[in-house]
């Protein structure tokens, strides 16, 4: 039957920062009560840089659209009209163009809330380039309405099949909204181009027949992300349900602990669309699941009565696995407007034992101080951790980071209310991956290497085993020797190589994963100066309030936005946007210490940091008349 499997978990991958993007889509699923009483909400928090955020609803046309200025290290929340809410409100199966359209000029994050009193659930949304092609149904039981997804296409003449069925063709921005009486957990849904997948399930119970119902609402990452090693926490409702989909047939699950409830196959080993169920409790501190195959994973807030605390409601959330931890999650819980039964409002942070206290967070772009208010829970058995941390405020940013890996789960709670999704992961792809000195392909655009060797490794989920399965391109020219999973190369000229892995796997299909390996000269000379004096050299106390910056820098970077300034008045760095791309600059300082960074970005393309200290001292001479 089912097997327990002891491991202690080591870092798998290489870790970025959290994944803020440019370009997004949504849509909402029907919930429950009158939509009169419904609040959708769309919440946007944004990074180090001010952005200008357009939010375009299909439905409307452009004369509709919305525009929004953002500061740095802001949050807006906008709450949708009445007519917007019908122009993005799905209650009928087939196709629409009830989609919303989020770009901004800048990297931010997008979550969204479908809420109503005692109906609500929340997800995070993902940038187009997370998207896929292929992704599975999790779901649940529906209780008297419907189980449901919906699939936004995001570009025209998009095919669409549920489970090898041909159900829809979509253009730019339409949505299908597929609704079932039954519970459609392992129903595969593939297009022939990326498209936004969400479970919008209108009404179930956990476990069936637990009172009481909530709606799901939870993007879905495609399969191609999909990994094989996770860790599930628990939240303060102290027990929850967890289901685990296969990809692939034969996939063989192991875990300890938690509880076996239901597998489709009745043992460990499910094929493609099967699932097993488990419960997971607070007392076991968690639990570890490992596959021999890439499968999905989601955890579920169970019905108040069966928790016993009465202070909960079904809610899904998307479960990463380790091969996604980032090293930093900027996020923002929701502010449902109107009624609400919401007690409290909590983030999950999940990383490494022998991490966890250098896990940190920074409140409204704030210093960075460790976590508060909260209790760790350690799992021995798979050298992981959680912390269960209270929002003390609903209007403040969070910035979590540990630079040994972490995850982000957040969740909302109150009588007969819950909602839970994640606040913040990587999606890398991992079904056919290449690593640059163990540095994901997708994360080299936020690394670069020093001139010299590089090595690079291949891992494919179902490669084919003839001698032209894998290829290696540099710069558009096949590299020698070719069909090798670990190879290596020596760069000695800065610059930028574009890097192409191209791979046929045993269906015959072929892929290419690509991506740019920035090499950088380590020796660069860069440097500013403070009214003629070089911060890097000297240490020096100035005393004259207006200061003088000028920057040296070897081969910069002749477009805009090649010089960027910060300035740490007391609460860490902040983007001093007068700056912005000039050589020379002034200022007026108090008296006092003001740490000063400049970024720059070099002819190579490669990015340099310089950072010193500014030290003032306003000096004020008081003259006394005299008269003789």
């Amino acid at each position: 039957m089912f097997f327990w499997v002891i491991l202690v978990f080591s870092s798998f991958f290489s870790l970025q920062a959290q994944k803020k993007d440019t370009e997004f889509w949504l849509t909402f699923g029907y919930n429950v009560y009158s939509f009169s009483n419904i609040n959708l909400q769309i919440r946007i928090v944004s990074g180090e840089y001010p952005t200008t955020v357009t939010i375009h609803f299909t439905n409307l046309g452009e004369s509709e659209s919305i525009t929004y200025n953002m500061a740095a290290n802001s949050i807006w929340t906008h709450p949708l009209s009445n007519t917007q809410k019908q122009a993005v409100y799905n209650t009928i199966k087939g196709k629409s163009d009830k989609s919303i359209h989020i770009t901004s000029t800048e990297p931010v994050k997008v979550y969204a809330l479908n809420y109503r009193p005692s109906t609500t659930d929340a997800t995070n949304i993902f940038a187009v380039d997370v998207l896929g092609n292929c992704y599975y149904q999790i779901s649940y039981s529906p209780v008297s309405l419907s189980d449901a997804y919906a699939v936004v296409a995001i570009q025209d003449n998009t095919h669409l099949y549920h489970s090898g069925d041909s159900v829809s063709t979509l253009n730019k921005g339409e949505v299908y909204y597929q609704t079932s009486s039954t519970d459609m957990t392992g129903s595969y849904i593939t297009t022939n181009h990326p498209v936004a997948f969400f479970n919008v399930n209108q009404s179930a119970q956990i476990p069936v027949n637990q009172p009481f119902s909530n709606c799901f609402f939870q993007q879905f990452p495609p399969v191609k992300t999909w990994g094989k090693n996770f860790f599930v926490p628990v939240s303060h409702f102290t027990k929850e349900r967890v289901r685990i989909v296969a990809s692939q047939d034969h996939t063989v699950i192991k875990q300890t602990g938690g509880i076996f409830i239901y597998s489709s196959s009745g043992n460990d080993t499910i094929n493609a669309g099967e699932y097993i169920e488990l419960e997971v409790l607070l007392t076991n501190k968690g639990c570890t699941i490992i596959a021999d195959k890439p499968v999905g994973v989601c955890s579920y807030f169970t019905g108040l009565s069966y928790n016993g605390l009465g202070i909960s409601n079904p809610s899904q959330v998307w479960l990463p696995s380790i091969e996604q931890f980032v090293n930093d999650v900027l996020m923002a819980p929701f502010i449902p407007s109107g009624t609400s039964f919401l007690l409290g409002q909590r983030v999950i942070v999940v990383t490494s034992t022998v991490a966890k206290d250098s896990t940190k967070v920074s409140i409204n772009g704030g210093i960075s101080t460790t976590l508060d208010g909260g209790s760790w829970y350690d799992n021995d058995t798979a050298g992981m951790s959680f912390y269960n941390m209270p929002l003390s405020n609903s209007s403040d940013s969070y910035m979590f980071s540990n630079s040994k890996g972490l995850l982000v789960l957040c969740y909302g709670y109150g009588n007969l209310e819950s909602y839970y999704y994640l606040a913040g992961s990587a999606m890398r792809d991992l079904d056919a991956a290449f690593y640059a000195n163990d540095v994901h392909f997708q994360d080299l655009k936020d690394t670069a290497f020093c001139a010299g060797n590089v090595n690079f490794r291949a891992e494919i989920e179902n490669m084919g085993v003839d001698m032209d399965s894998i290829k290696w391109f540099i710069n558009g020219e096949e590299n020698l020797p070719y069909n090798q999973l670990e190879w290596s190369k020596t760069f000695l000229s800065p610059g930028n190589y574009e890097i192409r892995m191209w791979v046929r796997f045993e269906n015959s299909d072929t892929i290419l994963k690509k991506d740019t390996l920035r090499i950088k000269n380590c020796e660069v000379n860069a440097a500013f100066y403070v009214n003629n004096v070089n911060l890097n050299l000297q240490d020096t106390t100035f005393c004259n309030k207006t200061v003088s910056f000028i920057t040296y820098i070897e081969g910069l970077n002749t477009t805009q936005d090649s010089i960027k300034w910060y300035i740490d008045f007391g609460n860490g760095f902040e983007y001093y946007e007068p700056a912005l791309n000039k050589k020379q600059w002034f200022r007026d300082f108090s008296t006092g210490n003001f740490p000063i960074k400049m970024w720059a970005r070099l002819e190579n393309d490669v990015e340099i940091e310089v950072e010193s200290t500014l030290k003032m001292e306003i000096l004020w001479i008081k003259i006394r008349n005299v008269r003789y």
